[in-house]
């Protein structure tokens, strides 16, 4: 069974930082582009950064020059470096990619920005 775990989520004061993990588990046979959601009380899911399998990026304007996106490939990884956090950063950040030629979602992990 596929899935994808998330980490690395917790309280923060603003200007903090904080990595979040996104790692598949399970017999891994393709690894394709993959993606970090989140979603804040009363608010639509958003899209907040994306990476290819080749590892071409792509970011949300709210987080530009704060977030960085990245992926360990041999370790069926992607992480979210996000520095100079934001209280509006404040939401639940998902996981989604195409894993094994489907499209999976993890569980999701709360990130809280205090100011």
């Amino acid at each position: 069974q596929v899935q994808l775990v998330e980490s690395g989520g917790g309280l923060v004061q603003a200007g903090g930082s904080l990595r979040l993990s996104c790692t598949a588990s399970g017999t891994i046979l393709s690894f394709g582009a993959m993606g970090w959601y989140r979603q804040a009380p009363g608010k639509q899911r958003e899209l907040v950064s994306s990476i290819t399998g080749d590892g071409r990026t792509n970011y949300a304007d709210s987080v530009k020059g704060r977030f960085t996106i990245s992926r360990d490939n041999p370790k069926s990884t992607v992480y979210l470096q996000m520095n100079s956090l934001r209280p509006e950063d404040t939401a639940v950040y998902y996981c989604n990619g195409r894993v094994n030629l489907r499209d999976r979602w993890g569980q999701g992990t709360q990130v809280t920005v205090s100011s």
